[in-house]
């Protein structure tokens, strides 16, 4: 599709006519995204509109998340839709999937109002308010997290969207909500994270952060006896590794370095949230130590 047909999309796209707009409108930081998923399985909707992401059930389908943006006014026009490349790719999308419905969050009745018209929806049928599903408490609570830790929820399983918020503060939240005596529970995964914009300027990760972390690891491994050369490159996404090792005899070296593989990756993304691109091992010799006494 291109940029001057979305000015059309209507006419294009006559389908959109038929969507049925529902918001969920409520101040920042006070639970929307905590409870999106909720509200919409309560109206049988589907497809979700949030900080610039257009999510099907649990699965992010199209956009860049508003939250990976670097100031808090670059956020508001992401997750308004100005620029037409912007609302290209959710076009796109509503023209495979033809959602029936669709839930958008905002802040205000305006903002929600003006995300559905930059994407050439209809009038909005129905707002639900914050005010409506969260006690006065847990709003509370829910910005004084917000304000003291930075921290945000996207309404999605953390897999979604681990690659594309790398480097940030990132964690599952399991929600488990009783509906009452003889219904179905409502259970859900979202992810935590912490935007760079709610830190006192951006941060960066060196390489030999990289480096001292798989080399400390290499040394703990009964399987590896040396290490002959450490290469890290750093994507700013994520780091791509090779190293090369000497291998102690009597271990398996299949077993030993896929093993090593593992660890390494999974100790590097915990300590600096960051994805593990490639881990490359190669054994260039094994250490025999009746050789070295001879």
């Amino acid at each position: 599709m291109k940029l001057k047909d979305i000015k059309d999309i209507r006419d294009i796209l006559p389908f959109v006519n038929k969507i049925k707009v529902y918001a969920f409108v409520g101040p920042s930081g006070t639970g929307k995204s905590y409870r999106a998923q909720m509200v919409a399985s309560e109206k049988n909707i589907h497809f979700i509109i949030d900080d610039g992401l257009l999510i099907k059930d649990n699965q992010v389908i199209a956009g860049e998340s508003a939250k990976k943006a670097d100031t808090k006014v670059a956020t508001v026009k992401h997750a308004l839709f100005y620029e037409d490349k912007e609302k290209e790719v959710i076009i796109k999308a509503f023209k495979k999937y033809r959602p029936e419905s669709i839930l958008i969050l905002g802040t205000s009745d305006g903002m929600v109002q003006k995300i559905a018209a930059n994407l050439g929806l209809p009038e909005i049928s129905e707002i639900v308010y914050i005010t409506d599903v969260a006690t006065e408490e847990e709003m509370k609570m829910a910005r004084r997290i917000r304000v003291t830790e930075g921290k945000h929820v996207i309404p999605v399983p953390t897999f979604e969207i681990k690659k594309d918020f790398s480097g940030y503060l990132l964690d599952p939240l399991q929600i488990f909500k009783s509906k009452g005596k003889g219904e179905k529970p409502y259970i859900s995964e979202k992810s935590i994270i912490r935007p760079t914009f709610s830190y006192m300027g951006k941060f960066t990760i060196s390489d030999l952060v990289f480096r001292q972390i798989v080399e400390y690891l290499a040394v703990q491994t009964p399987a590896i006896y040396k290490i002959l050369k450490t290469r890290v490159e750093n994507y700013g996404d994520g780091a791509k590794i090779y190293m090369e090792v000497t291998i102690m005899y009597g271990y398996n070296v299949v077993d030993g370095l896929k093993s090593f593989k593992e660890k390494a990756s999974k100790e590097i993304e915990k300590l600096t949230a960051m994805n593990v691109v490639e881990l490359d091992v190669v054994a260039k010799n094994i250490y025999v130590p009746e050789e070295e006494e001879k």
